[in-house]
């Protein structure tokens, strides 16, 4: 049994020594340097762009500007499969280099040197004329008559609304009796600040263009550069090397086509597209900043007659993700509890922000705060215990959603708040930190949360892979989906180790995916890697079980059926004798004179399924009201994940998670100038991330029921982690002190206002 065991990452070595090669390790030194121009407006036009003063700097290959790029190739950037009917794909309103200005960082320019310096240079030395226009921030602000316009194909700045409607909510508001709970919800838009920043090279070779980027889509990153550029698809490679985080940013085309075009503009010699922190933070990708609107009506008993929600999504200059992550946040409103009649609303509006697009949780983060921190001022207002009131509401087992088809199997939102509860002292806590006064007071919360795994209905959803059995009997495998540094290539072994029956030892997995050899994934993203890598696993590992023993039969002239690999040897079944090692078997196949076979597999699943995933989040906070301060003592997530394939690597997760859920509730939030649109803290300085120096001991546990749908009884743990973190703090700041604080981080800013006006100050 291999699968459950905490057993070592396989590319731990590797990193902790130093011999995992990035990007930018592998690129060789002498590439030339491209840099970008980016606009100093919010919003308008690119007027002229003198490149006189650039072009004398020496170094300077090539300077390409907006006005240079004649064919106009619209593209999407957004990290989704593709589809062959026009009305499931993403919007496509990006240019490699633009004259229209949506955002403060826009890209109107690129030059190519032959180093760093003579590229900065260049890039300072173009002088830019612009005409602007006002900018808005503020989704509600832009849906507004007179409010700029920044697409022209969008009106009124809404990229897509969708609604749901469940029952008659006006009817049903009339009941006598009711209890009416109204709140503003907000979310801040942050960054997801991975180590390694984006970074891309690219060369020409035998008329076809390679590009080796830090991208968790390698294949769907093949696919935006062929359009971007009007090329064939199969005239472009793209490799995936090690990468250091992405966390969805990398989700998303950054600066892949630009990096091709610039490339077939100097001969197809080598070009490198580095980008600094500071870029990474005003150009690349954000989480979405969100509005919500809650009204609830309650019955005496605690139950709820009629619900409805209204999501203003800040979708930033570009679509990218759009509406999807929107939809998505508003898509769990009715399903975290249940009700018979609700109206949800969902906008998603562009403004002159940072283009938003996926990041870990993808909206569920931004719902699980609205969500739960509206439940939490539920029970202050209707005098109600938080978990009865949760255990009387919640999604019940045998729950089933009509359009995804997930179905809640099991009791496990009862069970991770029962571990959760025992775990914190819960009980007990909250009644000692009853009626307190003082400076200094804590505090309990929780918040609870359901994430889907993968992404089918609403897309494609499928998964290769492709086994190869080497000489010595190993396994080396290729899947589609990447490890990004969560640790996927370890699951992917112990997977295989598992079907084929091998030690985990013997198993290989490829790390770089080059969609010139590796069998066709969508990649990393919507926690679906061991979900869906776990199906073409399965089956891959069977096909070449089956071949392997069919070989084993000639060679012993045993009938299949009583054959079997243990441990790295083919035995029968019938008495357990060990008839020859798999490498004796393996080397025989290749080299036999009489028939010499190379044993692979390779195979194709389509996975028309998905899985709850459930868990919440306990946390203690200590309140300073003076200093208007927030500190976490103490935390845990409990998470129902299904069978876990790694104990270790899933706590890992975990742990990942809840650090970004505490800086997402305490710290974290991009600052925008409101004239200008320029991002103020587009560093790791002024942008208040959370480290391990700023949060108490992560705790982990987990609730094993194995999910029914899935290859090995796994469903979604990659994302879930950050979704219940803040509202958890939210809640325990509200325990303390009284007050429901509706808007994250957390500050102390945040913190002032709010407790001036309920008079703790």
């Amino acid at each position: 049994m291999v699968i459950g065991k905490s057993l070592p990452r396989v590319d731990a070595a590797d990193k902790v020594t130093g011999r995992a090669k990035y990007t930018d390790d592998l690129c060789d030194k002498g590439a030339l340097i491209a840099k970008i121009c980016h606009s100093t407006i919010g919003n308008g036009i690119v007027k002229s762009i003198d490149t006189t003063e650039a072009e004398k700097i020496p170094g300077v290959v090539k300077i390409v500007t907006c006005f240079d790029v004649k064919e106009k190739h619209y593209f999407p950037t957004a990290g989704h499969p593709w589809s062959t009917d026009p009305g499931h794909q993403d919007v496509a309103d990006r240019l490699v280099l633009t004259e229209r200005v949506r955002f403060y960082g826009d890209d109107i320019a690129a030059v190519v040197a032959e180093d760093e310096v003579a590229a900065t240079r260049a890039v300072r030395a173009l002088k830019v004329e612009y005409e602007e226009y006002p900018v808005v921030l503020d989704p509600v602000e832009a849906m507004k008559e007179d409010a700029p316009r920044i697409h022209e194909a969008y009106p009124d700045n809404v990229l897509k609304h969708t609604s749901i409607r469940k029952g008659n909510y006006e009817e049903a508001c009339k009941e006598e009796g009711l209890t009416k709970v109204e709140g503003w919800y907000e979310t801040p838009t942050v960054q997801h600040s991975h180590i390694e920043n984006f970074i891309c090279y690219c060369y020409e070779e035998a008329g076809r263009l390679n590009l080796v980027a830090s991208t968790q889509i390698p294949h769907i990153i093949r696919r935006i550069v062929g359009q971007a550029l009007g090329m064939d698809w199969g005239r472009i490679r793209i490799i995936k090397p090690y990468i250091g985080g992405g966390f969805g940013n990398k989700q998303d085309a950054l600066y892949e086509p630009l990096c091709a075009y610039l490339c077939t503009q100097v001969g197809g010699r080598l070009v490198k597209l580095d980008v600094s922190r500071e870029e990474t933070f005003a150009c690349n990708r954000v989480r979405h900043a969100m509005k919500f609107h809650i009204i609830s009506y309650l019955r005496p008993d605690g139950s709820y007659a009629a619900r409805k929600l209204e999501v203003y999504s800040n979708q930033g200059a570009y679509a990218s993700h759009g509406h999807s992550i929107a939809a998505k946040a508003m898509g769990a409103f009715p399903q975290l509890y249940p009700c018979d009649n609700v109206e949800c609303d969902a906008y998603t509006v562009f403004t002159n922000r940072t283009v938003a697009g996926a990041m870990r949780g993808y909206g569920m983060p931004q719902a699980s705060f609205a969500y739960e921190s509206h439940t939490d001022d539920v029970c202050k207002v209707m005098g109600l215990d938080p978990i009865a009131f949760r255990r009387k509401n919640l999604m019940p087992a045998g729950y089933v959603d009509g359009f995804s088809k997930n179905e809640n199997y099991f009791d496990s939102f009862n069970q991770c708040m029962d571990k959760g509860i025992e775990v914190m002292d819960y009980y007990r806590k909250k009644e000692e930190f009853k009626n307190q006064s003082g400076d200094i007071r804590r505090g309990i919360g929780m918040s609870v949360f359901w994430y889907n795994t993968a992404v089918w209905p609403i897309s494609l959803e499928t998964s290769s892979c492709r086994m190869v059995l080497n000489q010595d009997g190993s396994v080396q495998v290729q899947v589609g989906e990447t490890e990004i540094g969560q640790g996927a290539d370890t699951a992917y072994a112990q997977m295989t180790a598992e079907v084929l029956g091998l030690p985990f030892k013997m198993v290989h997995v490829v790390t770089t995916q080059d969609t010139d050899l590796t069998p066709f994934g969508t990649g990393a993203y919507a926690s679906r890697q061991t979900y869906t890598a776990g199906f073409s696993i399965r089956q891959t590992g069977q096909l070449l079980k089956e071949r392997i023993l069919q070989y084993a039969h000639r060679l012993s002239r045993m009938p299949e059926c009583n054959l079997d690999i243990v441990d790295g040897n083919v035995v029968r079944i019938t008495d357990g004798r060990v008839l020859m090692a798999l490498g004796e078997l393996a080397t025989e196949a290749l080299y036999s004179l009489e028939d010499s076979q190379h044993i692979t597999s390779e195979s194709t699943y389509q996975i028309k399924s998905n899985a709850y995933s459930f868990g919440c989040c306990f946390a203690e906070v200590e309140v300073d009201i003076p200093f208007c301060r927030a500190e976490v003592k103490k935390i845990i997530n409990v998470h129902d994940c299904g069978r876990l394939i790694n104990p270790a690597l899933a706590e890992a997760q975990v742990h990942g998670g809840m650090s970004m859920g505490i800086g997402f509730g305490l710290t974290e939030t991009m600052l925008y100038d409101p004239k200008t649109a320029r991002v103020l803290n587009n560093n790791l300085l002024d942008y208040k991330l959370s480290t391990f120096m700023d949060h108490p001991r992560l705790e982990a546990d987990f609730v094993e029921n194995p999910e029914p749908t899935s290859a090995f009884g796994t469903k979604a743990l990659g994302e879930p982690p950050a979704c219940p973190v803040a509202s958890a703090i939210r809640n325990a700041v509200l325990d303390a002190t009284g007050v429901s604080v509706n808007q994250i981080p957390l500050r102390p800013a945040v913190l002032f206002e709010r407790f001036k006006e309920e008079g703790l100050i």
